[in-house]
């Protein structure tokens, strides 16, 4: 039985004086309900949330809500007023008139919940610190209804699950804008789709959220093509977008597992990666190598351990992810690992001739000055080298979501997330073989952090990923650094899911070689890979042979062949040619999408055939 709203937005309009971002939109939210508000940035997901907390008024339409009604929101940037301590900003949102004693014990319980001290003025605290402040004002207040606009930015993943811990025990209705999909899959269960000024509603999780995103595309572009022949053009590029997407996502995840597979038998080759590189190759290969390496930082009264005999090998091509609490050290890992710090003990050694592109949390490559343009093309002029191409600047803009027109815009008007996208399109258009990204995920959309996975699965060199997001971790990194607190640190093959379980069973690192592809891919409904036998018999180990000279000279004719394509004269000069080179290229991706898949099942099954062998070996 459906519960009677205690809040709604009937026929809403607002435009802020110029194109509306929203028409006639309608909104109803009752007890229990727990809501992503999902949308592109821009699209008027936050501008929503503030219509529905009453701070903003409507151009059109009626705002309802019952009589005595409370409302908390935690918005994006709270505001900290100078001079504050943090037990009195919190108490702020505190009923009036309770219990004096009754609302410190209450702030207080909070307060040590989110591991804050009260007393500190609240404009000294760090990013992290001022979220969990916020949040730790919102449930003190004890709402009917929470309003949370990216409540999971700058939380370490502790405290995220802490706050989902929290939700789940909640008894309002709770509106929520976050990219973090970990979050959302687990705290709600309703979902509304903001996209173009319309909003769509669903009656499930957030967890259900890309099949059925892709079934209300897949039913529009259908719906279009029906209309008149002027819509059917575009109709079938969005069908082809969807389809597109999906099967570039199981291409990535293919690939991810390859890396994963590679990583776990490195590990377990080498002991924990405590080995001597003594070969040619893998010496061309290597990229970082830490060994046994510490680092101590001077406290108050003692010496704080933040990195302990830790040792890896990184070499070309791999994705590591490093997680952890805030506070123990992950950008101070970083920077050991990349030389721009030295250990007080151990060794690191970088690879030669290293070019490497950094993202940091505070985006310091960007002059709020500046324009997009400008940021993008340095040496001014309208076009930037990105890899092996030339592109033109607005062009590129457009690939990162931002509008061409915006290129003359300055770097100071955009909003965090904007900015974000900025400093990424800056760092991947740089030559570099070593891509080191501290928090890149902070205040992103589910779109560019969709184009991010991308570009990160085909970016040539090596990834080195600092991120609480668990989502991301999963569908990105070959391997996993966990700081543990007091410089205790482990390395697991896989992302943030495969560590958890790899903690919780701790398979052998054989076991666990062939585990976690074979369920990875499993759950992706890829083709199951054979059963591990005692050797790949001679057909099959030559067909392996061949697909990899088949897939590199695939890999290189639609190089060639996308090379041609650009070449916008091509249509008007020889329309047959353009029309032969395109269909060529179609089907040159579907031989090769083919092609990577048998590649990956004889691969898989080599590598559980040489941990058979190895497992035969120990034992005699």
């Amino acid at each position: 039985m459906a519960r009677p709203p205690f809040l709604s937005l009937r026929n809403a309009s607002i435009g802020f004086g110029g194109t509306p971002l929203f028409e006639r939109l309608t909104l109803h939210l009752a007890r229990g309900d727990m809501v992503s508000l999902v949308g592109r940035n821009g699209c008027g997901k936050s501008t929503l949330m503030k219509l529905v907390a009453g701070e903003l008024d409507l151009d059109a339409g009626e705002r309802y809500e019952e009589p005595s009604l409370s409302i908390a929101y935690l918005a994006q940037q709270p505001k900290m007023k100078a001079a504050t301590s943090v037990f009195d900003w919190v108490s702020v949102s505190m009923a009036r008139g309770a219990a004096q004693d009754n609302q410190g014990h209450a702030v207080e319980a909070m307060l040590s919940a989110l591991d804050l001290d009260g007393a500190r003025d609240v404009t000294t605290l760090s990013g992290g610190e001022q979220r969990r402040a916020a949040l730790a004002q919102v449930f003190v207040a004890r709402p009917d209804l929470m309003l949370l606009d990216e409540p999971t930015n700058h939380l370490d993943i502790s405290t995220v699950q802490w706050l989902e811990n929290a939700m789940r025990q909640f008894k309002g209705a709770a509106l929520v804008i976050s990219h973090d999909r970990t979050f959302l899959a687990n705290v709600t269960n309703r979902i509304l789709w903001l996209q173009n000024g319309h909003l769509r509603g669903a009656n499930h999780g957030f967890g259900a959220f890309d099949d059925w995103c892709e079934q209300v595309l897949e039913n529009e572009a259908r719906e279009a093509r029906k209309l008149d022949a002027r819509l059917r053009e575009e109709a079938r590029w969005l069908l082809r977008g969807v389809t597109a997407r999906r099967r570039r996502n199981q291409g990535r995840l293919r690939k991810l597992e390859v890396l994963r597979a590679s990583r776990a038998a490195l590990l377990s080759e080498t002991g924990r990666i405590r080995a001597k590189i003594d070969d040619g190759q893998a010496r061309s290969k290597l990229v970082v190598e830490a060994r046994e390496i510490s680092k101590s930082f001077q406290g108050e009264t003692k010496k704080r351990p933040v990195v302990s005999k830790f040792s890896t090998r990184i070499r070309r091509g791999d994705r590591i992810g490093i997680i952890g609490a805030n506070g123990t050290g992950k950008t101070t890992l970083l920077k050991l690992l990349i030389g721009e710090i030295r250990p007080d003990s151990g060794h690191v050694r970088v690879g030669k001739a290293l070019t490497t592109a950094y993202f940091d949390q505070q985006r310091s490559l960007l002059n709020p000055k500046e324009t997009l343009k400008s940021t993008l093309c340095e040496s001014g002029g309208d076009l930037v080298q990105v890899g092996d191409q030339v592109r033109h600047v607005r062009g590129y803009l457009k690939d990162w979501l931002f509008d061409p027109r915006e290129a003359e815009a300055r770097v100071a008007t955009l909003s965090g997330g904007q900015r974000n996208r900025l400093m990424l399109a800056k760092i991947l258009a740089t030559p570099s073989d070593l891509l080191v990204l501290d928090e890149p995920t902070n205040d992103l959309d589910m779109d560019t952090l969709d184009l991010l996975q991308d570009l990160l699965s085909e970016y040539p060199g090596t990834v080195l990923l600092v991120s609480h997001d668990r989502d991301f971790l999963d569908k990105t990194v070959s391997s996993t650094i966990v700081l543990e607190g007091d410089g205790h640190i482990r390395e697991y093959a896989g992302g943030y899911t495969d560590h958890l379980s790899q903690r919780k069973e701790a398979p052998s690192r054989a076991r666990m070689l062939q585990a976690t592809p074979a369920k990875r891919l499993k759950s992706s409904s890829s083709p199951e890979p054979p059963k591990a036998t005692t050797r790949l018999s001679y057909k099959e180990q030559r067909e392996l042979d061949q697909l990899s000279e088949r897939m590199t000279v695939l890999e290189r004719e639609i190089a060639e062949l996308e090379a041609e394509l650009s070449d916008q004269a091509l249509f008007t000069r020889d329309p047959g040619q353009f029309s032969e080179s395109a269909g060529r290229l179609e089907t040159a991706r579907a031989e090769l999408a083919e092609s990577e898949d048998r590649w990956l099942i004889l691969e898989m099954q080599r590598e559980e055939v040489k941990a058979a062998r190895s497992r035969i070996g120990s034992a005699a």
